[in-house]
């Protein structure tokens, strides 16, 4: 046998074969050579090269007579689902919460979502990761796939770009319900027969011309199994709800429609869930002469009046969990007309509400605070930039250097007072909370200029500034108090069901690792201590890279050592914001788990037993897992029009930050636009390059230039992949500073 007769793809299935059917058994390398009829020098050479790579996968191993084997599987089952990425990895995500590598000749033609048992290979002391081999497909997934339609000579295929499906899904013609060659469209996989090397699929529904941006965005939204049509029928009901209040509509309540209201949200938003209110309670007086008492109010939209529980409306919300925003449009949780209409606590309207009132000082002290529904009146609908203008002309805006207050009787704007009060009360709620040891990630947000069909035509960011975090805090501050009404009860009691926001300890790996990476760049911080001394220790970090070259990345990597918020019945604290008790209660409009609290406030306020806990955490698991899939579609969101907005500027030069390095080539980030790209380590010079995995750097080998972590670079445009939503860039030569 010679080389040419065998490609190394066949080569290896064939050596894979033969060490499967002979599993528990293991050979020298001169046996490999005579089972296989290889006889050839440059053949014996090739299964070389396999073999070598097999060791490195740990597909197979050598025993201590040093002969191979094939890496046994041990008796051990599992069950879980599975998942292959766009790179083409498999794994399977066991039920117990571990996951499972699995190699391309083991998945037994599982798809995502797939229901499989797997058997366990023996775990390799050499290796972190645990492989195993499909061994049954339980259930299909029911999960449409995302794909283009090519149809031509009576068949029709759908195929994706990526790795995610290996294989193209077969369309019988009098199942593509109308579409056509290009057209991007949700199929649903019913039957692969053993014998076809494709699945068969039907269109489930065809969402349009690949490339168009309502198909795109369609597209991701399908992709991560989230909706973007809402059912006719919710619709429906909604449009049949009343705004007009009765007698009863109004007993019980407190009536604020008189006191100072106004709202402050972005400047395109429709559905004002939240506002605030103010008035003074109690002017200081003798020796407390500067200690005014405000009665200050966080009024949010009264959705559970609207949507009872049970009600069409109201599975639809449940099912959602959540409103989904990607760059051009918002995905609401509810019917626009309860989102927008009437429940939107929009100017001049009576509005009910459910509200936390507080009796505190600008000290923001807290006196007294109650949970009680209520009729509110917004006088004023504010954007944030309006706040803002109001608070830096005053001298009130800590984002401004330097700034001095004007003096009362001389402030401009419209309810100047009772922003500025507002205001310093904010300030001094975010300082408490920062010296009990919160943590402030406090990061720009990527935002677009979209035209009218949807281009993006210019990119700026979004920066939290004091008119931002003034509304905020009196969330926080809402959201903590009403955690703490129903789970802070005394010794001995027990405290009634309430989803919680909950957010735990950074893991102590990731954690040692923030400290190690950080170490290599002359910063610090603590790993051991109390949860209040690391939280410090990582503000402090974040405080002291602050318009470094690294800032960014140390940034993603602090986050990344950080556990993910979550919902739960069983509260263990939340550990970002150092608060012992904390829900989501001011945004239900938007998240079901704040209509949910609302509800068991009402249903504890008149007296009723502690709700089912198994219910409750099961919708918190549920509202948890729809908020992760939001949030990576968004983020999908912005990577495409990232990639499209650069698609027009193919062969434009930019200034850039490097942002990784691998031994591929490295990760750069354009200064003015945050998109962030890859240079291939074949076009940074002509010589190869060696990968200082601990440097985080290349190095030329022969001309010993570096490629490091926050150098900055010029580099220029050359390919916008919309596709995979990737960037190439071209490096064009150092920026010295």
């Amino acid at each position: 046998m010679s080389r040419s007769k065998l490609t190394k793809k066949e080569l290896k299935e064939k050596l894979m074969n033969y060490l499967r059917s002979h599993a528990r058994e293991s050979f020298t390398l001169k046996q490999l050579f005579s089972a296989l009829h290889i006889t050839a020098h440059p053949a014996k050479l090739l299964l070389v090269d396999i073999l070598n790579e097999l060791l490195d996968e740990e597909q197979i191993f050598r025993n201590y007579e040093g002969a191979i084997a094939l890496n046994g599987k041990t008796d051990q089952m599992a069950i879980g689902t599975f998942c292959r990425t766009a790179g083409g990895r498999n794994f399977v995500d066991l039920d117990d919460g571990t996951g499972v590598c699995v190699y391309d000749g083991d998945t037994l033609r599982a798809l995502n979502g797939d229901r499989v048992k797997v058997s366990l290979f023996a775990r390799r002391k050499t290796s972190d990761r645990q492989y195993a081999e499909v061994v049954e497909i339980l259930e299909r997934s029911d999960k449409p796939v995302v794909g283009e339609l090519q149809v031509g000579h009576g068949v029709a295929f759908l195929t994706r770009r990526d790795d995610v499906l290996p294989f193209d899904v077969f369309i019988p013609v009098d199942k593509l319900k109308g579409g056509k060659d290009g057209d991007k469209a949700l199929v649903q996989i019913i039957d692969w027969p053993e014998n076809s090397r494709n699945p068969i699929g039907r269109v489930k529904e065809v969402l349009g011309k690949t490339g168009e941006n309502e198909t795109e965005m369609h597209a991701i939204l399908a992709e991560y199994g989230l909706p973007y049509t809402y059912p006719k029928e919710v619709e429906k009901a909604a449009n049949a709800i009343s705004d007009a209040f009765t007698e009863a509509d109004l007993a019980g309540r407190e009536d604020f429609r008189s006191v100072t209201t106004f709202t402050i949200d972005p400047r395109d938003a429709k559905d004002f869930d939240d506002a605030l209110s103010i008035r003074v309670k109690e002017k200081g007086k003798g020796r407390n002469q500067d200690k005014t008492i405000y009665e200050v109010g966080v009024h949010i939209a009264d959705v559970s009046h609207y949507v009872t529980e049970g009600s069409i409306i109201d599975k639809e919300a449940e099912k959602r969990a959540t409103s989904i925003y990607l760059v051009d449009r918002t995905i609401p949780m509810l019917p626009e007309r309860l989102c927008n209409y009437i429940c939107s606590l929009r100017p001049d309207e009576d509005k009910l509400a459910f509200s936390v009132v507080f009796d505190m000082d600008e000290n923001a002290r807290v006196y007294a605070s109650r949970i009680v529904h209520t009729i509110i009146r917004s006088n004023r609908r504010f954007t944030y930039e309006e706040v803002q203008d109001i608070l830096e002309q005053n001298g009130e805006a800590d984002d401004i250097e330097g700034h001095i207050p004007v003096a009362a009787d001389k402030r401009t704007g419209e309810y100047c007072n009772e922003l500025i009060a507002l205001n310093r009360m904010a300030h001094r709620l975010k300082a408490d909370r920062m010296s009990s040891g919160a943590i402030d990630f406090d990061r720009e947000e990527v935002r677009f200029e979209i035209d009218e069909k949807g281009h993006p035509v210019s990119v700026y960011f979004k920066v939290a500034k004091d008119a931002n975090k003034l509304i905020e805090e009196f969330m926080l501050l809402a959201n903590r108090t009403v955690a703490e009404s129903v789970g802070k009860v005394k010794k001995g009691e027990k405290a009634k069901t309430l989803p919680y926001r909950i957010h735990d300890l950074p893991d102590p790996n990731k954690l040692e690792n923030l400290a190690q990476f950080v170490g290599r760049f002359k910063y610090n911080v603590i790993t051991q201590g109390t949860k209040t001394q690391v939280a410090k220790s990582i503000n402090r970090l974040l405080r002291d890279v602050k318009g470094d070259k690294i800032q960014n990345l140390v940034e993603n990597v602090s986050l990344r050592a950080m556990m993910k918020a979550r919902y739960s019945v069983h509260n263990i604290g939340h550990y970002g914001l150092a608060f012992d008790y904390y829900t989501h209660f001011t945004s239900p409009i938007r998240r079901y788990p704040d209509l949910m609290v609302h509800r068991l406030l009402t249903r504890y306020a008149e007296g009723g037993n502690s709700a089912s806990q198994k219910k409750y955490e099961g919708l918190c698991e549920h509202s948890s897992a729809m908020e992760q899939l939001a949030t990576s579609a968004e983020r999908a969101s912005i990577k495409y029009k990232q990639v499209e907005y650069l698609a027009d500027k193919i062969g434009e030069e930019f200034d850039a930050r490097i942002s990784g390095v691998t031994e591929a080539g490295i990760y750069a980030e354009i200064n003015e636009n945050k998109c962030e790209g890859f240079i291939n380590v074949r076009s940074l010079a002509d010589e190869p390059f060696d990968f200082d995995e601990k440097g985080y750097c290349l190095i030329g080998h022969r001309s010993h230039h570096r490629f490091t972590i926050g150098d900055d670079i010029r580099i220029r445009v050359s390919r916008a992949n919309l596709y995979h939503k990737s960037l190439d860039f071209e490096f064009i030569s150092k920026i010295k500073k």
